[in-house]
């Protein structure tokens, strides 16, 4: 990681998200923590060390450029600089090809590709003025293979992959890298209430999604990029 850069991480204050966070100020890195909500901001910042440099910005628009363009300013104003984003906004949502699938892809669509997409191009400059970045997106398996119910969720998530790639490809000779991460079911409070009869022992822990994002997002994952990486074994 760039010493005179910050992080931004979206969904700051969700389970991965904080996950990451943590992660991340244990080992001193400067935190720009976005989030829809202020008040799980607030609660995180309680968390970390004494000594994290952070900057908390809520509420803002990921799928709207300007909205987007307007926290990364704040984040150059507060640090100097953007050395890597990343993002771990999504959504989750089944069901069949039928009635309701066109405002569920939309949904899908908006809620995962878009916002991967606008939170990039927003970033996009100061890393390549900088000639350095790092960008980081949460996609999932069946973006590779889709299964029932699962049209505008894998759809979305395959688009998170493609751009990505693209991401990579035209970033490449300005030292900026971009990749995913492909999990499996994630061990959160939300997934055991949702299934309460699964076999937990496999599932992944956002604690180690957060030390292979630690990883993609250092100088030692230079040669990383335009990859989708399972995260499904168990640890």
């Amino acid at each position: 990681m760039n010493d005179q850069k910050a992080v931004i991480v979206t969904g700051a204050g969700g389970n991965l998200g904080s996950a990451v966070i943590r992660e991340l100020a244990g080992a001193g890195v400067k935190l720009v923590c976005m989030n829809r909500s202020s008040q799980e901001l607030e609660t995180l910042a309680g968390e970390l060390p004494a000594s994290t440099e952070f900057l908390s910005i809520a509420g803002t628009d990921l799928t709207d450029y300007a909205s987007c363009a307007a926290a990364v300013a704040r984040a150059v104003k507060r640090f100097g600089g953007v050395g890597a984003l990343v993002n771990t906004v999504g959504g989750f949502q089944m069901g069949p090809v039928g009635p309701e699938a066109p405002a569920q892809w939309d949904t899908m669509m908006t809620t995962n590709a878009r916002t991967a997409l606008t939170i990039s191009a927003a970033v996009l400059p100061t890393m390549k003025a900088a000639g350095y970045g790092r960008i980081v997106h949460v996609a999932a398996m069946p973006g590779l293979k889709a299964g029932p119910n699962q049209a505008a969720y894998a759809a979305s998530k395959a688009a998170v992959i493609r751009l990505t790639e693209a991401l990579a490809a035209e970033c490449r000779d300005d030292r900026i890298t971009a990749n995913c991460i492909l999990p499996g079911t994630i061990d959160t409070p939300e997934n055991r209430a949702a299934m309460p009869n699964a076999k937990t022992d496999a599932w992944v822990s956002p604690q180690s999604i957060a030390r292979l994002i630690a990883f993609l997002i250092s100088p030692a994952a230079a040669v990383v990029t335009g990859a989708a990486i399972p995260a499904t074994g168990r640890e």
